[in-house]
């Protein structure tokens, strides 16, 4: 059975269908980029993965637990961040480290000392005189110092400067290589990229696009960048190649999008004055925004 497995996840508030039929599953010591903007339904699922709500419709194992019925069970092989964190005013970062760690029967205290030097956290001052990014860093020490086997994390980087975002992926990579299973839902598409070894897509309450980024790729057109020695050169033949987009030209510059195969566009340049051509991939940005170009707002979840 794998860390995270949801069949059919529904959850409707009212007349508002928040999650729609979600099929989810996780592997053991898998890094998964959970994707969506305000209102598609990711919160809602992280609710739902906590056993906070109950489904309307399917459900969800979380370290073979139900995650509502055996929430408590499932809660002793979890640790989560919140997106907002919300603490003690009155307790101290250390103060709240302990008492988080007491609630959950101990913590790995020596590499809590590591992630406290790493993320640059000073325990002694109260909650309440700190910073979002500093209450965050409670939160990603407490709940990495667990080692606990499924890590859900919700914007885990808000607030944070790059240096501690830095400081975040060296984290992540050292859960990973421990074999422990990250559930991650962020903004920051550029995190997503560079950490999860999968992606999903969600849109209104569904899920409708996974896979390794990669298999995300077939969706998006691949930029090429192509000089001239000269300016006004005919371009109709690529025009009139199949799959090829003329995204923009100026003077002896010119911007392709190119879908498919990149021989007939190869073959159709080695006729023409170039001088230097430049291929990339779409990133995941270009990604998401094809799965929500010309997509109307949703009502937030």
């Amino acid at each position: 059975m794998g860390a995270i497995e949801a069949r059919g996840l529904s959850k409707r508030y009212g007349a508002t269908l928040a999650l729609d039929r979600l099929d989810l599953d996780l592997a053991r010591g898998e890094v998964y980029g959970f994707l969506g903007p305000n209102g598609a339904g990711k919160t809602t699922t992280i609710r739902l993965l906590l056993g906070i709500h109950r489904p309307t419709a399917g459900h969800a194992m979380v370290a073979g637990f139900d995650a509502w019925a055996g929430a408590v069970a499932a809660h002793r092989h979890v640790a989560y961040v919140a997106s907002e964190p919300t603490l003690w005013p009155g307790l101290t970062g250390a103060e709240t480290h302990d008492y988080l760690a007491n609630l959950r029967g101990g913590c790995d205290r020596a590499y809590r000392e590591i992630l406290m030097r790493r993320f640059d956290f000073d325990p002694v001052k109260k909650i309440r005189a700190l910073s979002k990014g500093n209450r965050q860093k409670v939160q990603l020490v407490a709940a990495f110092a667990t080692r606990a086997e499924i890590l859900v994390l919700d914007e885990p980087t808000a607030g944070l400067d790059p240096l501690m975002e830095a400081a975040f992926r060296e984290t992540v990579g050292e859960a990973r290589e421990r074999g422990q299973t990250i559930f991650l839902s962020s903004h920051v598409l550029s995190e997503v990229e560079l950490l999860c070894d999968r992606i999903g897509i969600l849109r209104a309450g569904r899920l409708i696009d996974e896979g390794t980024l990669a298999q995300l790729r077939h969706l998006s057109a691949r930029t090429v960048e192509v000089s001239f020695s000269r300016t006004g050169v005919d371009l109709e033949p690529l025009r009139r190649l199949a799959g090829v987009e003329v995204a923009g030209a100026a003077d002896h510059h010119v911007m392709l999008q190119v879908r498919g195969e990149m021989g007939p566009l190869l073959d159709t340049l080695a006729h023409l004055p170039v001088t230097t051509m430049d291929s990339r991939e779409p990133s995941l940005e270009e990604i998401f925004l094809v799965h929500y170009r010309d997509q109307a707002p949703v009502p937030a979840s």
